[in-house]
């Protein structure tokens, strides 16, 4: 069953929302320079969540990410990579994702409220959780230094 606007608010708004325990970056399963943590998310409500990162520090380019596990991202925040919305328009390279009946998450718009840079990964959690009502009770480490190729 797909998730209606109102449930999508319910599970925006919903303050118990929370994640217990530090964030460790790791290394990209396909071996690129990305790094990437996931977490699931805690609710008194129950919500199947989880939060996914991923930071490539090249571009540079920050993304977190809420998934409800039955239909996918509900939220997310990205920073350092545009976006085209399927109503032709070009979103910057900071832009938000909220889940629509209409769109899915296919829709995004530049937020105000997030004033970190991609540089800056753990500033940038600290603002993604306040401003999605999510709770970390721990930290998130910076992503390990990027790794000087052996043989140029």
């Amino acid at each position: 069953m797909p998730l209606t606007n109102t449930e999508f608010e319910t599970i925006l708004n919903d303050t118990s929302k929370r994640i217990d325990g530090n964030l460790i970056w790791q290394e990209d399963e396909d071996h690129s320079p990305s790094v990437e943590f996931r977490a699931e998310v805690q609710s008194d409500s129950g919500w199947p969540l989880f939060v996914r990162g991923s930071y490539n520090p090249l571009i540079p380019a920050l993304s977190y990410v809420l998934i409800l596990k039955t239909v996918g991202r509900v939220y997310g925040l990205d920073l350092g990579k545009a976006h085209h919305n399927p109503q032709c328009d070009q979103v910057g390279e900071k832009h938000k994702h909220r889940w629509t009946e209409q769109f899915r998450d296919k829709e995004a718009h530049v937020p105000g409220d997030i004033k970190a840079q991609a540089s800056n990964p753990v500033d940038v959690w600290r603002e993604f959780c306040a401003e999605s009502k999510l709770t970390h009770s721990g930290t998130l480490a910076p992503p390990p230094p990027l790794q000087k190729e052996l043989f140029p």
